[in-house]
């Protein structure tokens, strides 16, 4: 090897030498640091001496995509978890006296309470204030779940806004690595930020993909729909502030667009699997499953004293101890109507106690044991419409509302079986969960395993330093040598 080609061999190692300690140093400073990937440099060998072939981002792209995978499912069991855990909390643990179940056991007592002495004042004012509380807790039940599908309504608007806004700047990154590969530029830091941004869709939607040419990426979601292939696509939804219980999805509800064109919004459609079918499913479809329940109960509370034979002023077409808070005049009687069958979607949240004749307070409590609608006070010891409400509470039958099919049960039980549903479903998505974390956390452990481990860096950096100091000393003995030829 002539004097030339050593100096050139030690001078290009000087130079891969140089940017290999820079790599380390960047890798020690970034261990930390989410969505960044360990670099290494290649290297080759030719007839000028070393050639760095570029940087090399260490990452596993299977492992990658399983994570984001991991990371939709994850955010979908949470979202439903969260909407079960607030719902149960709302309910209340059935020993609790305000719970729904409390409310009802405290109406129940009140009046077996006032059946044992029908006389007292005190006892009637009771049974009118647990069930004025108990109309008021389903009022209150119903308004929270009306309150999540509102909240999952405005998540859905936010995650639209983050994949819009997303994906117009990893089409950007897009085209900057592709401009690098051609200046022939280390496109690291710009792989970071693109896996930052999909990082942060995949929660929202579970995604697939698809390698382009010269490091450019397509995004698809799991179900097909077509996210960023050259161009970004645009997804619109139109978000209600307001949300009613007679709404539903397309009516007047906003589903998603894609391109201009409606897709499939059903929570098993074409964005299925992350946050934002969870938010879809909430809105859609678990929270309306909930009223539909809490109706069905407003409604058999209702329906069951309307129909107590026991108190002969309440005529056909009338309203009875509870009413609807819209329900219109009867025209035969004067008095409100009775509950409208066909109108029962959201009566959990319009149902009251009928403060026209009986109102906590004023001293119309005794209408309780002598009539809804009665004129004047009656026998003050008779009990008998008193044990005509328990009974009707107590009565076994089919259920007047759909949605509890036809299992005959009482009042009670019907509430105690919501209730117990509402806690069977939080102890389920719970467990779901536990489950969707520990897989998540396993996953995330393996992506950090191969990241930066300062410890081989630093031991990394050792060999640098001495493949520095071999090069300088070939550098050194070549000057030598040559001084020595031109001292000749």
């Amino acid at each position: 090897m002539s004097l030339s080609s050593a100096l050139t061999n030690a001078f290009t190692g000087l130079q891969a030498n140089t940017r290999a300690a820079n790599l380390v140093s960047t890798n020690i400073a970034n261990a930390t640091t989410d969505n960044y990937a360990r670099r290494t440099l290649a290297l080759s060998s030719g007839t000028g001496g070393v050639r760095i072939d570029g940087v090399v981002r260490n990452a596993d792209p299977v492992l990658v995509a399983d994570r984001w995978v991991s990371d939709a499912a994850l955010a979908f069991g949470s979202s439903v978890f969260d909407f079960a855990t607030q719902l149960e909390t709302e309910v209340g643990d059935g020993s609790e006296p305000g719970s729904l179940n409390g409310r009802v056991v405290a109406f129940e007592n009140a009046l077996l309470s006032a059946t044992t002495n029908p006389a007292s004042r005190q006892r009637l004012e009771t049974v009118a204030e647990t069930a004025d509380a108990l109309a008021d807790t389903l009022n209150s039940l119903s308004s929270e779940v009306q309150a999540s599908r509102e909240r999952a309504d405005a998540t859905i608007a936010s995650h639209v806004q983050t994949l819009n806004t997303s994906l117009a700047q990893i089409e950007q990154i897009n085209d900057a690595i592709k401009s690098a590969d051609v200046t022939r530029t280390d496109p690291s830091s710009l792989l970071d930020e693109r896996q930052r941004l999909i990082d942060g869709i995949s929660e929202i939607v579970p995604l697939r993909i698809v390698e382009r040419d010269r490091g450019e990426v397509a995004l698809f979601s799991r179900s097909g729909a077509t996210l960023l292939d050259g161009s970004a696509s645009t997804i619109e939804f139109a978000p209600t502030t307001l949300i009613t219980p007679d709404m539903t999805l397309g009516s007047p509800l906003s589903g998603l667009t894609l391109n201009g064109n409606a897709v499939d919004s059903s929570p098993d459609g074409f964005f299925a699997g992350g946050d934002l079918a969870a938010q879809l499913e909430i809105r859609d479809v678990r929270a309306p499953d909930r009223q539909a329940e809490l109706d069905g109960i407003a409604r058999e509370l209702i329906q069951r004293l309307e129909n107590n034979a026991s108190d002969t002023t309440i005529v056909a077409g009338d309203a009875g101890l509870f009413r609807d808070s819209t329900a219109g005049i009867n025209g035969a009687t004067g008095n409100f109507a009775a509950f409208d069958p066909t109108n029962e979607t959201g009566i959990a949240g319009r149902i009251m106690l009928h403060v026209e004749q009986v109102q906590p307070g004023d001293g119309s409590s005794w209408r309780l044991r002598d009539g809804i609608y009665a004129t004047a006070q009656g026998e003050v010891g008779d009990a008998t419409i008193l044990q005509g409400i328990s009974d009707a509470l107590s009565d076994i039958a089919a259920p007047q509302s759909a949605v509890f099919g036809t299992v005959v049960k009482d009042f009670a039980t019907l509430v105690g079986d919501f209730s117990a549903s509402v806690a069977a479903d939080r102890v389920r998505t719970e467990g779901e969960q536990t489950f969707l974390v520990t897989r998540n956390t396993a996953l995330r452990e393996l992506e950090l395993a191969r990241g930066v481990d300062t410890d081989q860096e630093l031991q990394r950096l050792i060999q640098v330093e001495q493949h520095y100091a071999a090069n300088a000393q070939v550098m050194s003995t070549v000057d030598d040598l040559m001084e020595r030829l031109l001292n000749i």
